[in-house]
């Protein structure tokens, strides 16, 4: 089998992430060869799909389950988003501005929504908190039927939702416009990478093979199957965790309202959300639970699962923990029968209601061909679950595992990756352009990435 020509860098997995990765390997760097991969035969049909995510741009400012600490570096990452999104004119194409707010139910949630609101609104200026007189006007839904005391802390005119599929589409075309060699390999699945001896490492792919002086691996839960398989992330395994979708037969909010978070729950707190491929009627979700898939709506190898999800000792006592806790296991439960029809309705409606107390199960239907596999990560040797992005980074190889939010992080993760590659390449990185475009500083300030990356 003939080798195919050398290139600079390979990116495999052609979603949000990876197409934010070449987007910034072409504007910003002077490296001329670029070669993505994507098995499908478009970008995005994974977890990007609008389909498989709740289109929202985490910025920190709504979501509880954000620390303060956390809330910081979430922002740093969603605003390149946002000021890609204003900067490259994808108003109303890609992002979508509306309102959001997080809401609180009872006295107790409200007192903590006091507290947070305090501690939230000097990262977050534009937060306003909203009483029951002001919502009553606001989102009238809120406070049909109510009969518990709510308020909540939101913000009016931000960019709040976003196609990642789009926005995926968005990065591709501006790298194309460029004038880099670049090659999109859609339809084409890579099933091997190996290291040569020249250093330079050699992809197989299930039609011929290429060559790469470096790679980057965004290939959801696939990324840590590559790793293990060049020996890398022996530490790690993968739970496969998956999400469905309620929606209403019509729409009843304006707002992405977001509930307030269990601390002893490991995944987000039920939102609701305006969906912007249902001509904005309100999405409910997600539910989350564990689905022996590593792809939802795809075909499983059974080979894969079982390498991905690497069980041993370690892993079952974090399986074994995870259950120990009534909480977690009544919520592991209740999402499971969530997803049993007919029945599934029945028991999602209390955690809707609580946003839209009025709400019946007549309101509901089952959002079928939406939800997605979301990796989490297992730390073996910590026995624990990592709850964030997990990299393994090795010389001129990277592979990226992006659970939620990855999206919103792509850009900030790609340009990580992206000084990462210059290194190994010896290539410019122009930061001053990337500044002025993505980040938005003012006078030239180091952002808070800059700052970790630099001191990386």
């Amino acid at each position: 089998m003939i080798i195919n020509k050398l290139f600079d860098t390979a990116i495999v997995g052609g979603g949000v992430a990876g197409c934010s990765l070449l987007f910034t390997l072409a504007r910003y760097t002077d490296i001329n060869n670029i070669i993505l991969f994507e098995k499908y035969d478009e970008v995005s049909q994974l977890n990007s799909n609008p389909k498989a995510n709740s289109q929202t741009l985490h910025v920190g400012d709504i979501e509880s389950n954000y620390t303060l600490d956390k809330a910081k570096k979430v922002k740093d990452s969603s605003f390149m988003i946002k000021n890609y999104i204003e900067n490259f004119n994808e108003i109303d194409s890609v992002g979508f501005r509306s309102d959001k707010m997080l809401l609180a139910v009872g006295d107790k949630e409200i007192e903590e929504l006091k507290t947070r609101y305090s501690e939230f609104k000097e990262l977050y200026p534009y937060l306003e908190l909203w009483d029951e007189e002001f919502l009553a006007t606001f989102e009238p839904k809120l406070l049909e039927n109510r009969k518990e005391p709510i308020m909540a802390m939101g913000a009016r005119g931000q960019i709040t939702t976003i196609d990642y599929k789009k926005l995926s589409e968005s990065f591709v075309q501006q790298a194309l416009d460029t004038n880099k060699n670049i090659q999109m390999r859609y339809n084409e699945e890579v099933t091997k990478i190996t290291r040569e001896e020249d250093g330079y490492y050699k992809i197989t792919s299930d039609t011929t093979n290429f060559r790469a002086k470096s790679i980057v691996v965004n290939a959801g839960a696939y990324s840590l199957l590559f790793a293990q398989d060049m020996g890398y992330g022996e530490e790690y395994a993968t739970l496969p965790i998956g999400g469905s979708f309620f929606f209403t037969k019509e729409k009843l909010l304006n707002s992405k309202v977001y509930t307030m978070q269990n601390p002893k729950l490991p995944f987000a707190a039920i939102h609701a959300d305006p969906d912007c491929t249902q001509n904005w009627n309100t999405r409910f979700g997600p539910t989350a639970f564990a689905l022996p898939k590593l792809e939802r709506y795809h075909s499983l190898h059974i080979k894969d699962l079982i390498h991905a999800l690497n069980i041993d000792i370690d892993v079952t006592k974090v399986y074994m923990n995870l259950f120990k806790d009534s909480t977690i296991r009544r919520y592991i439960f209740k999402n499971m029968i969530e997803e049993i029809p007919l029945v599934g309705k029945e028991v999602f409606i209390k955690d809707a209601q609580k946003v839209i107390p009025s709400l019946k199960v007549s309101d509901l239907k089952f959002a079928e061909g939406y939800g997605g596999m979301r990796p989490q990560i297992i730390d073996k040797k910590r026995q624990e679950l990592l709850l964030g992005e997990a990299k393994i980074s090795e010389e001129g190889i990277i592979f990226n595992m992006t659970p939620s939010p990855g999206a919103t992080s792509s850009l900030a993760i790609a340009m990580q990756d992206t000084k990462a590659i210059c290194n190994h390449l010896s290539k410019s990185f122009d930061l001053v352009k990337h500044q002025r475009e993505i980040q938005m500083l003012e006078k030239n300030a180091p952002s808070a990435i800059d700052t970790i990356q630099n001191a990386v």
